[in-house]
């Protein structure tokens, strides 16, 4: 049956539907990975938004049960250029299509791709709709609607854990709080031997610190970092008290709770090749990400941080370190999932920065 995209300028795509029959209203973005459709479409940081896939041909080596970010998927539809009804791979256990019918999620295929990824890096994200499928749509009123349409800004709340839980280890205690976390974030934790407590993202400072962590892990997550307000008040009560390590939409709140300021990207930085400069090795790593806010660069000169990464495509922050406590972030995903493992060495560098600290302390003490 067909389906159409329509977007807020008044451009109109014409497809096939696939998976869900309902209609959905979104941000349109796009991904540049040219693998990885599993975990970049169960990725909790694009709640609400409605992901165009800019490899032409998607859902070929199927869906399996070990790639999975999240096990809810929050998107609010899929744009392909082609789906593959007969996956061939020896993991798979269903079809792309099939996954996207079983969690209700429409998608739209058998457009041009490349026209919509080049529209929107032309005039940015945009809010789209995609129609139930074989309904033949009233545009300009669809049109009306999308430019009076808000977008909105609860999406930590949806996806983040509702009650604490523990994934347990031997090592460092490390409090995770759960912005809208990807598993790949604590399978690193847990490949350390970390015991691991997961907590909802409004878990009180207080609370945390009652826990007596080792460390502090803060995930990654969707929408705007000034929609959680909250977070950011216990991030910046937690800073003088315990190592922290932030990720995506964590290395935005530990830069805001520091006094940075943070913008929205033209169409955001979404994909697995993305090159970042650490200024500390000089090294350059090929990196995943998945956001659409950045933190200003020159607000950083009022701040405790100090600028560590920086994206080679754009200039833009890509991570940052406390000058006082240890404390440090970064805007990319060095887990991968889908993507490169060049900054999976991080983790490492929180686990050595925890045991610093605890040496320190005992010393003190």
């Amino acid at each position: 049956m067909k389906r159409y995209l329509i977007l807020e300028d008044g451009s109109v795509f014409e497809g096939n539907a696939f998976g869900s029959p309902s209609e959905s209203t979104g941000e349109v973005i796009f991904t540049t990975g040219m693998t990885g459709y599993q975990e970049f479409i169960s990725d909790p940081s694009n709640c609400a938004q409605i992901l165009t896939l800019t490899y032409p041909l998607i859902g070929n080596y199927g869906i399996n049960p070990e790639d999975f970010e999240a096990m809810e998927i929050t998107l609010a539809g899929v744009v392909v250029r082609e789906w593959s009804q007969q996956p061939s791979n020896f993991r798979s256990q269903r079809t792309f299509g099939e996954l996207m019918e079983e969690r209700n999620v429409p998608g739209i295929a058998g457009i041009d791709t490349r026209q919509l990824t080049k529209l929107l890096r032309t005039h940015g994200s945009l809010r789209g709709k995609l129609t139930a499928a074989g309904e033949q749509p009233n545009v300009e009123r669809i049109v009306e609607e999308l430019n009076a349409w808000s977008l909105p800004h609860d999406e930590v709340s949806r996806v983040s854990t509702l009650r604490p839980y523990p994934s347990p280890g031997r090592g460092s205690r490390v409090v995770l709080m759960d912005f809208g976390m990807k598993h790949g974030i604590l399978r690193e934790l847990n490949r350390r031997d970390c015991d691991v407590t997961v907590v909802p993202y409004n878990t009180p400072a207080s609370e945390i610190l009652a826990m007596q962590p080792d460390g502090v892990m803060l995930s990654n997550g969707p929408g705007d970092p000034t929609d959680i307000p909250e977070a950011i008040q216990t991030v910046k009560e937690l800073i003088p008290h315990v190592p922290m390590f932030g990720v995506c939409l964590g290395h935005q709140l530990i830069a805001l709770a520091s006094g940075a300021s943070s913008f929205k990207l033209k169409f955001g930085h979404r994909g697995a090749n993305h090159p970042v400069k650490d200024l500390t090795t000089g090294r350059t790593e090929l990196t995943s990400q998945n956001h659409g806010y950045a933190i200003d660069l020159a607000s950083l000169e009022q701040t405790d941080l100090e600028l560590t990464h920086i994206a080679l495509n754009d200039q833009t922050v890509e991570g940052v370190r406390h000058k006082q406590y240890p404390v440090f972030c970064v805007q990319f995903h060095p887990e991968g999932s889908a993507g490169p493992e060049d900054s999976v060495h991080l983790f490492d560098q929180f686990i050595t920065l925890m045991q610093t600290a605890g040496k320190a302390g005992k010393q003190h003490a």
